[in-house]
């Protein structure tokens, strides 16, 4: 199985950090999903989802990230690590790294898009969290 680690970031507003893959992606093109990908040798699951969101974004959480759900996906071959935690930045901080386009969605227009596997169901999971709530304003 390849583990993957992405990371459910939340602005100050409590708007959620999404990636709009572009149409190179090998996988999924023109599919929304969060800022993540694959855990490198040696490094810890945390580990993976900050390097991924720098090297796709150039942002750093305000806050150690916390681990929120697992999620495995046998068909897809992954067992993918969410992660959470709160940002200072605001779009204009962010870098597109990686895809067609990252922004910050307000919770109330993030679901309803076309995600990636089992990507929706975690997000909707996430919304209706204490975890969440903790990171609101």
């Amino acid at each position: 199985m390849r583990h993957l680690a992405c990371t459910l970031l939340v602005d100050r507003s409590g708007a959620v950090l999404l990636q709009l893959r572009d149409d190179d992606a090998p996988r999924y093109p023109g599919v929304w999903g969060l800022p993540g990908g694959g855990v490198e040798p040696g490094e810890t699951f945390a580990e993976a989802a900050v390097r991924e969101l720098w090297e796709e974004t150039a942002l750093r959480p305000a806050a150690p990230l916390e681990l929120f759900g697992v999620q495995e996906n046998p068909v897809e071959g992954f067992v993918k690590h969410y992660f959470r935690g709160p940002t200072t930045a605001v779009q204009s901080d962010v870098v597109l790294g990686e895809g067609a386009a990252m922004l910050f969605v307000p919770a109330a227009e993030l679901l309803g898009r076309e995600f990636t596997p089992g990507t929706a169901e975690m997000i909707e999971r996430f919304l209706a969290s204490p975890d969440y709530a903790a990171l609101l304003p």
